[in-house]
């Protein structure tokens, strides 16, 4: 049993640590308009309804916190806004359905709002900058876009992994019961 939840860790910890480099450095050479999709987010959302706000939180800030040391100014922002969201994405866990994709792109669409709401709020309006709707129409919205258009590349591969390690817990699971 412990040797299923070692392989689910690294597992976990290779998706994060593959996103992570995709995000940082395949990302900017196709980004349009200086706007690239937010797999982190993406991973963190898909985790945490898939998984539970427990498995959610902790690749939230796991992931987030190795986007704080590429680029954050202060340690720990980025770790504790992905922690808050993959909390929030894991209360969703009753009523998701591996079938339906209708929820996960509601869901991460509503995330992909919030935390560019939360980037704006965080880094521009307590420096002094108001010009929330410039914002709104040239990073959140088109940012929004690309990350659902990601959404649909990139949850079924997230599923596929999930459904893969979950069939292999519960046939170790039953060879012990």
């Amino acid at each position: 049993m412990k040797r299923l939840k070692f392989k689910r860790f690294f597992v976990t910890l290779a998706i994060i640590y593959f996103c992570v480099v995709i995000q940082t450095s395949l990302l900017p050479m196709i980004e349009i308009a200086s706007i690239r999709p937010n797999l982190i987010l993406i991973i963190t959302a898909s985790f945490g309804f898939m998984r539970g706000p427990k498995e959610g939180m902790f690749v939230g800030l796991f992931a987030g916190l190795m986007m704080d040391t590429l680029f954050g100014t202060v340690l720990g922002f980025y770790g504790l806004i992905y922690l808050v969201f993959g909390f929030l994405n894991g209360l969703f866990q009753q009523i998701y359905l591996d079938e339906d994709i209708k929820l996960p792109i509601l869901l991460i669409s509503a995330t992909s709002l919030v935390y560019g709401l939360c980037i704006y709020l965080f880094h521009f309006v307590l420096r002094g900058e108001f010009a929330f709707f410039i914002y709104l129409n040239q990073i959140i919205l088109p940012e929004l876009i690309y990350t659902i258009a990601a959404t649909i590349g990139l949850y079924p591969l997230i599923l596929w992994v999930n459904r893969r390690l979950e069939a292999e817990e519960k046939r170790r699971a039953s060879k012990f019961v």
